[in-house]
């Protein structure tokens, strides 16, 4: 048996839920911050998607899956990750997470977006993805097998040269790295949101393991496909604080200016129509000046502190009591739908290298996500993962003159970056914008380098360019009907950075 330890890159619900169920296996798990403090499972609100209602089922909660995913979904894998998830949510209670009961003892559940009924579980309203985390470190924390490394930063991937991962190079600066030797390496480093102007992600979630897990050889499937959040709270912050959908499961509404509401006009499910629909409608709202803003007054009124604290709070430092005043909403880039192309094992295209959570892509969200799906994701893949990967051993490690991390992208050239993905590659594209964004992204190549950020911006780009439809979260202005057969983009290192337009 190899000496080396199963490395695991990330904190969040996917890594910590990997790491427990990694035993005996010997484990190192890497933090970029203080384990707890900076993961974006931290500030998911609504809570976890799951079949534990009396008159739910399963297959239900699938076929809600498959519908959101506009074509795009494994059924197989819909179904799978949904029979398994109520085991998950139970798993997690005994653990310790007080998810919240009604005095019945059945579970509170909550109503989102395209689901056909409630079945989100919720800990203290708004408060789930805080509970969470805050269980699972402590208990990774105390797990014999596990050993912690915070403020420890990850910079790349190191490979032998045959298309085998055996280990990671770590250290605050990526000219001077430190290696790690891995028996197998398991990214779960959550999303991109950080490469957008606006975003509800932590800003370092700029999903610069996409490009490390690329340049060993993953293949990254559906990049296109980027969900952004229709109700994050509109203002000078970034990242923004989000208005959960759960409030419109309450019965919030959206109106424009006047007060007026505008999705009835638009879907038939209206306020809780999917989340690409909703998007693009408080999008267009706001470009034509008439303005989006989420009216909870009538529906939940004096009850908005009892029922979501954490959106009551971030209201109030902004000034806003959600009691007497509708809040001001724009969209922002919320979730990575797609990722690293792996099989429901984790697996991805390098041995030795393993996907979990929000970088991952298993074929689960299709091309839309199913709102409050990507805890229950975390959670099924994380037991999997754990399994699969604790059955990898090697004792190998490229040597140093491997593939080395790249050069770090200045903060002035990630600026330009951030507001170029927003205005080409955001809520609406077209192929003019695309390719200009193309452009941009080679010239900042030119000056700096191959760094992570321009890497994954143009797999983004260059998948959004390929796929001359709308579907889902993916939509063109150019061509704004979808085709007839559905079908996933794959891209690899070689071909995403290909110098053709």
């Amino acid at each position: 048996m190899t000496n080396n330890p199963l490395v695991i890159v990330g904190s969040g619900i996917a890594g910590l839920w990997t790491a427990l169920h990694a035993a005996p296996r010997k484990v190192l798990l890497l933090s970029a911050s203080k384990l707890a403090d900076g993961p974006a499972t931290a500030w998911a609100q609504g809570g976890i998607a799951a079949a534990l209602g009396e008159d739910d089922s399963p297959e239900q909660h699938a076929l809600d899956t498959i519908a959101a995913g506009d074509g795009l979904v494994d059924e197989q894998v819909a179904r799978r990750i949904t029979q398994l998830g109520p085991a998950e949510v139970r798993a997690l209670e005994q653990l310790g997470v007080p998810f919240d009961h009604e005095p019945d003892g059945r579970w509170a559940l909550s109503l989102e977006a395209a689901h056909g009924q409630r079945r989100v579980i919720r800990v203290r309203g708004d408060r789930a993805g805080a509970a969470i985390l805050e269980v699972l470190a402590k208990a990774v924390t105390e797990a014999e097998h596990v050993e912690v490394r915070e403020h420890t930063p990850v910079q790349g991937l190191i490979g032998d040269g045959q298309g085998r991962c055996g280990g990671v190079w770590v250290g605050a600066e990526p000219e001077n790295p430190e290696s790690l030797a891995a028996s197998a390496v398991v990214l779960a480093t959550g999303g991109l949101g950080g490469l957008y102007a606006l975003t509800t992600n932590p800003i370092g979630n700029r999903g610069r393991a996409l490009a490390w897990a690329a340049r060993l050889g993953a293949v990254i499937r559906d990049a296109e496909f980027v969900q952004f959040h229709p109700t994050a709270i509109a203002s000078d912050r970034n990242p923004t604080w989000l208005a959960t959908e759960a409030l419109r499961g309450e019965g919030a509404v959206l109106v424009d200016d006047n007060g007026r509401r505008f999705m009835p006009d638009i879907h038939p499910d209206a306020d809780l129509a999917p989340r690409d629909i909703v998007a693009r409608a408080v999008f267009n709202q706001r470009r034509t000046g008439h303005g989006a803003w989420l009216d909870a007054r009538q529906t939940i009124g004096e009850r908005f502190p009892e029922l979501f604290p954490a959106v009551f709070q971030a209201c109030q430092t902004l000034g806003i009591d959600p009691r007497r005043e509708a809040i001001p909403v724009a969209p922002a880039a919320h979730y990575q739908i797609g990722g690293i192309d792996t099989d429901l094992e984790g697996r991805t295209a390098v041995s030795g290298l393993f996907a979990v959570g929000e970088c991952a892509c298993i074929g689960l969200h299709g091309a839309n996500r199913l709102a409050s799906n990507s805890l229950l994701e975390a959670l099924v893949m994380g037991r999997r993962v754990a399994r699969a990967a604790g059955e990898e051993a090697s004792d190998k490690i490229a040597a140093p003159a491997d593939i080395k991390p790249a050069a770090r992208l200045p903060d002035e050239a990630l600026g330009q970056l951030r507001r170029s993905m927003s205005g080409h590659a955001g809520v609406e594209r077209d192929a003019a914008g695309l390719n200009q964004l193309v452009h941009e992204i080679d010239r900042m190549v030119a000056r700096h380098g191959q760094a992570d950020e321009l890497v994954v911006a143009r797999i983004i780009a260059r998948s959004a360019a390929r796929r001359r439809e709308s579907r889902g979260a993916h939509f063109r202005r150019d061509y704004p009907d979808p085709v007839a057969t559905a079908q996933s983009t794959y891209l690899d290192f070689s071909s995403a950075m290909l110098t053709d337009p």
